[in-house]
């Protein structure tokens, strides 16, 4: 069985429309990137052309949306077009707007998924990541809630219901491939309620909207007499939704998802917990030897056993596998053993400092070494055992020179065990 290498496109494809939300006139364009670039939006209208990863790390809103980036370089409604990117397990891609949304076309996902196969997806080498799931966990977000469990493949179970004659109960299973993406979901368009329009205008969105490029319903059917193209195509739209977000995972899911009434910020909630949950492999990392040459700890001090991602100058995640044999362990409650919370802050503090250092890429760092200066907002939620593996994340907040505030949670198995807000330094030894 040949490896799984990443993939991007050949050509450029590119398409032009309205966007749902903000109305503006829109072109999106879809180029070749480098392997391991990730997907990139480019706002090509703005100043400086901003870049927005498309990462959990930039979402902004979820209301009746998923939006990512920040003010003025928001980019919202991007779940069709990154369902169309995932479901193609496009991995590098960069992504150029002409405006704040991406068009909505007819509603569905199927004019992203026909130009990205018109732009050719292709091998460009390097190992993609993959996020599968070692034992089943719930999310619950609102209304929605979402069963996870462990599977080769990437399969969806979605059930909705509203009190409509053409919607009720309906629920759907599909095994996310290019091909029965294709076949089952990517046609599905989005749809909404002509009781809702007035409201929802009032808070700035459905600018675009319009029964061309929705399934409008009033309380008997649907408006203009558009016809389905499933019974159950609403349905079948939630789940292409969640391809979409899920794809702000920057991973390819392997995981059966089972989920009820779900909604973008359940959706984005969900693959919050993927991220924590679960067990990623192919991402760029660091290893122990990288981090000895960055950080002056050594042992029995050195709590950091690997880097697994890092965002630029952005976030950073590592891990602390902790085991009977810490030292610590010897004379820190024996016979019960539990990580003193302080060290869990110290491995926090470890991490960030390679975020920290990583602005100093390409200068020599020997002589350099991370001071930290504060620690705030400091919390406990659970105790670290022998047998426990700590996923560090760590959020730069703010950069001013050699100094930084940084935001730092930890997590085992999903759940919270530490957080803190810390600020640090870089001086000359």
């Amino acid at each position: 069985m040949s490896p799984l290498l990443r993939r991007s496109v050949r050509d450029k494809a590119s398409l032009s429309g309205t966007g749902m939300h903000t109305g503006a006139a829109t072109e999106a364009a879809f180029l070749p990137a480098p392997a391991g670039q990730g997907v990139l939006f480019r706002r090509v209208d703005l100043p400086g052309r901003p870049e927005i990863p498309a990462r959990l790390t930039e979402v902004e809103a979820v209301e009746r949306r998923t939006a990512i980036g920040r003010g003025e370089a928001t980019i919202h409604t991007v779940e069709h077009l990154l369902a169309a990117v995932a479901a193609h397990e496009i991995d590098d891609l960069t992504i150029e707007l002409s405006g704040p949304e991406p068009p909505i076309l007819d509603g569905s996902v199927q004019p992203y998924f026909e130009a990205l196969r018109r732009a050719g997806p292709v091998d460009v080498g390097g190992e993609p990541v993959v996020l599968t799931v070692q034992a089943p966990f719930t999310v619950t977000e609102g209304d929605a809630s979402y069963v996870v469990a462990p599977a080769k493949s990437f399969r969806l179970t979605v059930t909705i219901e509203w009190p409509h004659p053409l919607i009720g109960r309906q629920a759907g299973s599909y095994e996310v491939t290019a091909q029965t993406f294709e076949a089952e979901l990517a046609p599905a368009r989005t749809f909404g309620f002509t009781s809702e329009v007035e409201a929802l205008k009032a808070r700035g969105l459905i600018k675009g909207a319009s029964s061309e490029n929705a399934i409008v319903l009033d309380e008997r059917g649907i408006v203009n007499g558009k016809k389905l193209h499933w019974p159950d195509e609403f349905v079948r739209h939630k789940a292409a939704d969640i391809v979409g977000d899920l794809a702000l995972t920057g991973a390819r899911i392997r995981a059966h998802i089972v989920a009820t009434r779900p909604s973008h910020s359940g959706n984005i909630a969900l693959a919050r917990a993927l991220a924590r949950a679960g067990k990623r492999t192919g991402a760029p990392a660091i290893d122990i030897g990288r981090i000895l040459d960055t950080l002056p700890h050594r042992y029995p001090f050195l709590l950091v056993d690997r880097i697994l991602e890092i965002e630029g100058d952005k976030r950073i995640v590592g891990i602390k596998n902790v085991t009977i044999n810490e030292p610590f362990f010897q004379g820190h409650f024996p016979g019960h053993p539990i990580m003193p919370g302080v060290l869990i802050i110290e491995a926090m503090a470890q991490v960030g400092g390679m975020l920290l250092m990583s602005h100093f890429e390409g200068q020599n760092v020997e002589d350099k070494v991370v001071y930290f200066m504060s620690l705030d907002h400091v919390k406990f939620r659970r105790p670290v055992v022998p047998g426990d593996q700590i996923r560090f994340e760590l959020e730069m907040l703010q950069f001013r020179g050699k100094t930084c505030r940084m935001k730092g949670q930890g997590f085992v198995d999903g759940q919270m065990v530490a957080e803190a807000e810390m600020m640090a330094m870089v001086i000359d030894k």
